[in-house]
């Protein structure tokens, strides 16, 4: 029986057995202590194996905040031994991989024991504040491999942060973020062998944090899940690297002031649907949209930031509330400060945008993407000979280099996992 855990009802994926198979060698210094005093390294701690039934499991003994290892039960061994999978055409969807995190909180607002489990479905009441109420927060962020075997994380504890404001806004305790960090490490190391080989791909990481206890009225719900998966994953836009077409849309909006625009909450992605479905059977990759107040402004992309370059300048649409503050946006800005680009955030309008000299969008999952071209109101601009501009080339090729260990990190923003 698999072990009980955090979630109920967890049951392995009967159409991924070839991608669970067991591996054959055993993994030793697999999950860490956090009771390290340099935060940038992780220097983890040996597992124990033990005999189980039929699958393995992962659980914790005692909770993730006071230091402890984590134990691993399998009726084979663990290894960091690569999937068996095509890693040139992962592409960008769900990929069933060996294990996820979970643990739960009352309305107290503190967190129970976290576990490691074998991925698979969850149990959840119908009555769960997340499907009633879209009581619900998610994140993004990549581990990568390095040459040497090292794995490195890029930022997360901004995605912890990120998590925390938007739980509050919400109404939902949040996991600390020595929690979040450690639950990220804990999950990355379980999943070694899905991680590309470097220049294959990533390691997408997905923390969810919902409403699962049962509720009624509309009131915050009486307990929490706080989950993790990931998933190996090449480019976002099928294009890659190429340039993507964007369509601005002025009939629909993803936000309005005073709203949930500016947390990563779950019905946020809902409400772009229409829009970027439409726009996708036209030809184009995505979604560009406006402001809601005066509909000439530009906000976001339907899952990513947009920048404009003008000679030296770069400007990007201030962060105050309808935009979410996105954690490569933040990075690509001080990265183009330290090259000696000027930065503005603020108010851009559509006429600046299509007066640009280059376009571009950033996002966990996209990382920097090339805009080739804009349509707006039936006009097309096209941007550069090839639409890959000078100074989206120059981040993120910056930018990268850091994340995937390429460069020397003076930034001080990746977390070396071994």
């Amino acid at each position: 029986m698999e072990s009980g855990g955090v979630l109920a009802g967890l049951h392995r994926n009967p159409t991924c057995h070839h991608l669970l198979r067991p591996p054959r060698t055993a993994v030793n210094n697999l999950l860490s202590s956090s009771s390290s005093t340099d935060k940038r390294h992780f220097s983890p701690l040996p597992l124990k194996f033990q005999k189980q039934s039929h699958i393995a499991s992962y659980s914790c003994n005692c909770s993730i905040n006071d230091g402890s290892a984590f134990q691993v039960a399998n009726s084979a061994s663990a290894t960091a031994e690569l999937a068996n999978i095509d890693w040139d055409n992962i592409g960008f969807a769900v990929m069933p991989t060996d294990y996820m995190y979970s643990m739960k909180c009352s309305q107290d607002g503190n967190f129970s024991k976290g576990e490691l489990q074998r991925f698979g479905n969850i149990e959840l009441s119908p009555a769960s504040g997340i499907l009633n109420y879209g009581q619900g927060l998610f994140e993004g962020l990549k581990a990568y491999k390095r040459h040497d075997g090292n794995i490195l994380l890029f930022r997360p504890e901004e995605n912890a942060l990120r998590m925390k404001m938007g739980a509050e806004r919400i109404c939902m305790p949040s996991p600390s973020v020595e929690q979040f960090v450690e639950a990220v490490k804990a999950t990355v190391l379980a999943n070694e062998r899905w991680i590309p080989p470097p220049g294959k791909g990533s390691l997408y990481i997905r923390p969810l944090l919902m409403g699962s206890g049962a509720i009624l009225g509309v009131a915050p719900a009486p307990e929490y899940t706080f989950l993790i998966y990931v998933s190996p994953v090449g480019n976002y836009f099928k294009e890659g690297m190429a340039p993507i077409n964007l369509l601005i849309e002025t009939e629909m909006h993803r936000a309005t002031p005073g709203g949930t625009g500016g947390v990563k909450t779950v019905g946020n992605y809902a409400a772009v649907l229409k829009a970027q479905s439409a726009a996708k059977a036209k030809g184009y990759s995505d979604v560009l949209y406006l402001d809601s107040v005066n509909n000439r402004y530009l906000e976001e992309v339907s899952s990513c930031n947009v920048f404009i370059v003008k000679g030296n300048l770069i400007a990007t649409p201030a962060i105050k509330g309808t935009i979410l503050p996105g954690i490569t946006r933040k990075s690509i800005i001080d990265v183009a400060l330290s090259q000696g680009f000027q930065v503005e955030e603020r108010q851009v309008s559509v006429d600046e945008l299509l007066d640009a000299d280059e376009v571009f969008c950033t996002g966990t999952a996209v990382v920097v993407s090339p805009v080739g071209s804009i349509t707006h109101l039936g006009k097309r601009v096209s941007y550069g000979s090839d639409g890959v501009g000078r100074v989206s080339k120059q981040l993120y090729s910056t930018l990268t280099s850091l994340q995937m260990g390429l460069a020397t990190d003076n930034m001080n923003w990746t977390v070396e996992l071994k």
